[in-house]
Parts: C-alpha cells; structure tokens; sequence
C-alpha cells in the first residue's frame, strides 16, 4: 500500500486547521509557455471568477506533480519550484510557472485567503500569485538538505528544515503568506514523523512522546503535555488536537487516542480506540475524527472508524484497503475497497454521523465506476475549498485528472 499522508508524512508532517493534503507523484521541469491542455498558447490566466465546476478528464505531464484546489481552480505543483494552474471547468491549463532551478521538492500548499500557493526547491521557498499566475515571491531556507515540508494557517506559512533525518532536530521557519516575509525561526527536537498542528495562533509538534505548543507569532514556546501523555503523532483539524500512535511503529501495541485541549495540552477524555494501528485521520469542524486503522502485521487491509471527538464515543466503522480520504462538509470521502468487485473502483461518500448504515438523506453515495479509481492508478482525492459539489480524482500510474459530482 502507498502511504500517502496529512500528518507523519515521511519527514515532518504538517496539518493545518483547513487544510490537507498528502501523497505525491513524480515531478519535473515545466515550460515558461503559459499553454492549454492541447498544447496552444493562452494569453491570460483564467480569472477565479468564470465558469462553474464541471465533470472533465485531463491527462497531466511527467513535470507535474501533487494537485490540490481551491474553490476556483486546480493547483499542481511541477519540480524544482514551478507551478501550473488549471481551469475548474475545463481542467485545461491556464497558466504556469516555470522551475526555478534544481533541487529536492518540498510538498505544495495552496492557500485560497491570500491567493497563493507555495512550495520549495532545494534551500528555496517558492509562491505563485494564484489570481495572476506568476511568481509572487522567492525566499531562501537556512538549511534544506532534504525535502521542505510545508503548512499554511492564518497567513502564515509554515516550512520545516531536517537536515538529517536521523537526528531528532528540526527548524520551523514561519513566513507571512502574501509576501514571504520572515517572522520567525526556530530550531528544536521533534520526531521526524510526529506531525506538526497549527491553528488558534500556536504551533504544536511532538518530539515522540511530548507535544508542545509556540506562539505563531513568535515561535515561543507557551505550553508542553503533562508527564505520563505519550504522543507520538498529531492529527488536527477544525481546532481539535489528537494524539495517536505512530504509523511508522514497528510495533504491535499503541497508545491510545488522546483529544488535548489546546490551552492547556492537558488529555481531555476521548473514546476508546479500536487498538489497531493508526495509520491517517482527517478532523472534521465539529469534531468527528475519521482514522484509518489496520492491522500492525497486515497493513494491506483495515477500517475507517468515526469518534466523536466532543461527546467521546465511536460512531461507525468502514472496512476498506485505502488511506486516501477527505472530507467534503458533513460527509467523508473514499475509495471503495478493492478487494470487493461488487464496488470497487468507485468513490464513497458517507454522511459523518450516521456512517455506512445511514438511511434517507444521510445514506452512503456511490460514484459510478472511473479507471482513476483503480487501486492501481495510486489515486488520491482533491476536495476543493467553500461548499464543493465537485471532487477531483488524481491516478497516479497513468497520470490523469478526472473532476466527478461529489457522490
């Protein structure tokens, strides 16, 4: 199975209130040529107003890479700090920036408040002008020997620097989102694989066991868990902070879920997990958490499982062979499992409260069948932001892009 990550992705992890993200694809070099999907020149970049949503397939190039959406467009990144936008109507391409040069690529934000979208090169930070489709700012990183991961909260953009993966140090930088100014730098111990939160003015990571919280403002540290709460993963969402087990554990015992206040990071009391291994969850804004849990000896297969985070008790279970899921206001998306061929290769959405038995209104949806949705294509699902009645589906193998009605 492909991991493909919101927190603990093979670095540092980065979850942001509102924002997700996760898995990659290969990256390259892009042309200058603003182009269409067809090859010929276009004059301008598509405005964010325009044409609404639509159903449309596109191939992508060898260049591009990880895609994400606001609610007016697809934004995928290309190698070495080059970005392409694509029509939300069409999926054509509307405008482009070229690479910047060599080096490792960092992970691809999108931030639809200020317009921008932002990812790394090497020992550079890079962000294109998503109205104008041009470079809106580059700055230098400290120390990027490998890979930049990147986050994005209240204007701010987040990059973190691990020069050695095997040394428990990192640096997290904070940069202002509209122009790329320095705020602050600072260099601590953390797990590689932890996660890092950031919401409500702080920043949370972990260093495997501990979790403390900085001013965003600042980078100080305000606050740190008490003794006796391990923490080795952060999951956050719509401003709830949970510990989980780490994915990478080469065990078969976790520790529990724990909900923290965000204050206090004191553990606050939560629903008992299913004691599989924790493996991606996704936080909805009114606290309902959806974890991808398997089994520690056979990670081919496991279940979706819903807490609610606020009135601490389990909701629904979801048996599935796939990490990739997303939320799309009060429903949560998947793939369908592949081992079942009564469904699979289709996308599912299922009504966050009532779960896969929801009856009326809040019972599961299924998209027809698509090729992307194959497990084989490595597909990953792209919500758009506002209130989407479209989703895009992201296959990796043959590299396409297919936008379907949110089931």
């Amino acid at each position: 199975m492909r991991r493909t990550w919101l927190a603990g992705v093979p670095l540092l992890g980065l979850i942001l209130a509102g924002c997700s993200g996760s898995g990659s694809t290969p990256s390259g070099a892009s042309s200058r040529t603003t182009v269409s999907a067809s090859g010929s020149p276009s004059t301008s970049p598509t405005p964010v107003s325009g044409p609404e949503w639509s159903a449309w397939a596109a191939s992508y190039s060898a260049a591009e890479g990880r895609c994400e959406a606001t609610a007016h467009q697809v934004v995928c990144r290309t190698g070495s700090g080059g970005f392409v936008g694509r029509s939300r109507s069409t999926g054509e391409v509307t405008w482009s920036v070229p690479p910047a040069g060599r080096g490792k690529d960092a992970e691809l934000v999108v931030d639809s408040a200020s317009e921008r979208a932002v990812t790394g090169s090497g020992k550079t930070l890079r962000a294109a002008n998503l109205r104008t489709g041009k470079v809106a700012w580059t700055r230098p990183l400290t120390d990027a020997s490998i890979p930049t991961v990147l986050g994005a909260a209240d204007g701010t953009v987040y990059a973190v620097e691990n020069p050695d993966v095997n040394v428990r140090i990192v640096t997290l930088a904070a940069f202002r989102m509209s122009d790329g100014k320095s705020l602050w730098s600072r260099t601590f111990h953390a797990d590689s694989y932890g996660g890092v939160a950031a919401f409500g003015g702080r920043v949370y990571t972990t260093d495997g066991t501990k979790v403390t919280a900085r001013d965003a403002r600042t980078g100080d540290a305000v606050a740190t868990t008490p003794k006796g709460v391990e923490c080795a993963n952060l999951v956050s969402g719509g401003h709830y902070l949970v510990c989980t087990g780490s994915p990478y554990s080469a065990g078969d015992v976790f520790p529990p879920l724990r909900r923290l206040d965000p204050v206090t990071l004191r553990p606050m009391k939560t629903a008992e997990d299913t004691g599989d291994k924790p493996e991606r969850g996704v936080i909805s804004s009114d606290g309902v958490l959806v974890l991808y849990e398997a089994n520690a000896e056979d990670s081919s297969a496991g279940s979706w499982n819903a807490y609610d985070l606020v009135h601490p008790k389990r909701l629904w279970s979801y048996d599935d062979t796939t990490e990739e899921g997303e939320l799309a206001g009060d429903r949560f998306l998947t793939f369908t499992p592949r081992n079942d061929a009564a469904v699979r290769d289709r996308v599912i959405s299922i009504d966050l409260r009532t779960g896969p038995k929801g009856t009326g209104d809040a019972a599961p949806h299924l998209s027809p069948r698509y090729s992307q949705a194959r497990g084989g294509e490595y597909p990953r699902l792209v919500v758009p932001g506002g209130d989407p009645d479209h989703v895009v589906v992201q296959a990796g193998t043959h590299r396409s892009l297919r936008s379907i009605p949110l089931p």
